[in-house]
């Protein structure tokens, strides 16, 4: 296969990666049923859902395997990290192990945790060198996908094990988180890597080609989440069609391009029977266009997902800027917030007399999905008009829903549990994905590792607080009723806290956007400048 097909199937290849390996964010599905099984009080469930996030705070290791080790290696151990830390848990809940405690559940809560980073590590590297004019878009594009891990869980748990108690299906998401990520590691693992091409070539059409495909697979991932799974062979066919969308439609880029070549190559071999001369001095031409043409390619390429730094600084001096503690607590108060929301979706739901929890995971998962993906879209389409909106004020937009989001769900009803959540899942998956690129924005690329993981170490410490008193507030509205809480009173205080906490957040982001209005302002103005 051409090299450039397979830059492509790279691509493809992280997307499968990415596509399973949000194994953690389909905890809130089965976390009723480990909190009943294990004999667990509230708090104590908290904290395992800290655990998992706590994990992420070592990724750093993973970071240093992958400059010392193939990157295939390196996704096999993350594969065997999760392997072991959700394959012990499995085992206990199958009564396959007589004795476990709850520390040992911690621990291996947080050795699962780890291994999203390990995957998560190789999937950056290998989209970022083979495509590094398009970088920001294709990390994007690829990332997004990790919004629906809960999507196609819960559609496997569904066609598989269909009509099962809610202690069956909790086993089977540990034995799926367990199984098939190693799996996919395994088959991915060969192609999911670097690959020299020379120069890189304009590749806007196989952009536009898995653009349509993420947005019809996002459509129609939403479409599937609303209401009740029906009964029947419904389940069979989504999983069906959810395979088709993921697995099997990005293929179609590395195919055609492998195609493409393939037909640009025999064509070159038919020109034989030209003088030499001539042949000679068509090839010449034709190298000459070919090289101006892939310039003006690069070079526009460059121009659209050019990082131009407010400045480079590395750790030391982020932490005496301003702009990086603002950037910190709105990050804190926005995205790491609705991640707790999604941790605690069980029993949020369970409060509420709702028992299709895991609809609304699919649901929280699809529209965090698309969240994840409008960066990409404003990026690709956007980035040099003179309309584009700046990330500070992106932040700004996503914040004040997010805070309108848990004042609705004080409302008792079902509806407005659907409306919040799918609020909170877009508002939550698209900061994550602006994230990435707004530090390298205020902080330069130089040291943008270390920077950007001091900052996403806010979702542990959330994790722990927000959670830590969530669960005290639905302890203290329990009343001691068997560890159960049931009735909107359970969290009305929580989602009152929340939203304030969030609406701080909207006003912070604001300061942040003001001052740097003028930076953004010179960027774009170099951005539309005719070059």
């Amino acid at each position: 296969m051409a090299q450039a097909a397979l830059r492509w199937l790279s691509l493809v290849a992280v997307v499968w990666l990415q596509f399973i390996n949000g194994t953690n964010t389909n905890f809130p599905a089965y976390s009723s049923e480990l909190k009943q099984l294990l004999s667990m009080s509230q708090l104590q469930l908290n904290n395992l859902a800290f655990a998992s996030d706590a994990g992420k705070i070592l990724g750093c290791l993973a970071g240093f395997a992958a400059d010392h080790l193939p990157f295939s290696v390196v996704l096999i151990i993350g594969s065997i990290l999760g392997f072991i830390g959700y394959g012990v848990q499995f085992l206990y809940v199958s009564n396959l192990i007589s004795s476990l405690s709850y520390w040992q559940v911690f621990g291996l809560s947080v050795l699962a945790g780890n291994s999203i980073c390990w995957i998560n590590t190789v999937c950056y590297i290998v989209v970022i060198r083979n495509f590094p004019s398009y970088r920001q878009i294709a990390v994007g594009i690829s990332t997004s996908y990790i919004g629906l891990s809960a999507k196609i869980f819960t559609d496997i748990v569904d066609a598989v094990w269909p009509h099962s108690s809610p202690i069956r299906r909790a086993r089977a998401y540990l034995l799926l988180n367990t199984v098939l990520p190693l799996v996919v590691c395994v088959i991915a693992a060969p192609i999911a890597r670097a690959i020299d091409a020379g120069k890189e070539r304009k590749k806007e059409g196989g952009f536009i080609v898995m653009f349509v495909i993420t947005i019809a697979t996002g459509i129609y991932a939403v479409i599937s989440s609303l209401g009740s799974v029906p009964s029947g062979s419904w389940p069979v066919i989504n999983l069906v069609v959810m395979v088709v969308l993921v697995i099997l439609a990005p293929l179609t880029i590395p195919l055609g391009e492998s195609l493409v070549e393939e037909w640009g190559l025999s064509n070159e071999e038919k020109v034989h029977d030209f003088p030499i001369k001539e042949l000679h001095d068509n090839r010449e031409l034709r190298s000459v266009e070919e090289g101006m043409v892939e310039e003006e390619v690069v070079v526009a390429a460059e121009v659209c997902d050019e990082v131009v730094a407010k400045e480079e600084i590395g750790l030391k001096t982020m932490l005496s800027r301003l702009d990086f503690w603002l950037y910190f607590l709105i990050y804190f108060l926005g995205a790491t917030l609705g991640l707790v929301f999604f941790n605690n979706l069980g029993q949020i739901s369970e409060s509420r007399g709702y028992s299709s929890t895991s609809s609304l995971v699919s649901l929280s998962s699809a529209f965090g999905f698309f969240g994840r993906l409008m960066p990409s879209l404003q990026d690709y389409f956007f980035s040099r008009s003179k309309y584009v909106v700046s990330r500070p004020a992106s932040l700004v937009a996503l914040m004040a829903p997010i805070s309108g989001a848990f004042f609705i769900l004080v409302n008792p009803t079902n509806l407005c549990l659907y409306i919040s959540t799918a609020i909170i899942g877009v508002c939550t998956g698209a900061i994550s994905s602006i994230a990435v690129s707004l530090t390298s924005d205020l902080f330069g690329t130089t040291n943008f590792g270390v920077n950007h993981n001091v900052l996403v170490a806010n979702i542990p410490l959330g994790s722990f607080l927000f959670g830590f008193f969530a669960a005290r507030l639905y302890h203290k509205e329990g009343h001691g009723g068997g560890g159960r809480c049931i009735g909107i009173e359970c969290y009305r205080g929580t989602f009152i806290n929340w939203g304030s906490l969030s609406l701080l957040g909207t006003f912070l982001s604001l300061v942040l956007y003001a001052r740097n209005r003028k930076f953004y302002l010179q960027r774009l103005q170099a951005a539309v400048t005719p070059r």
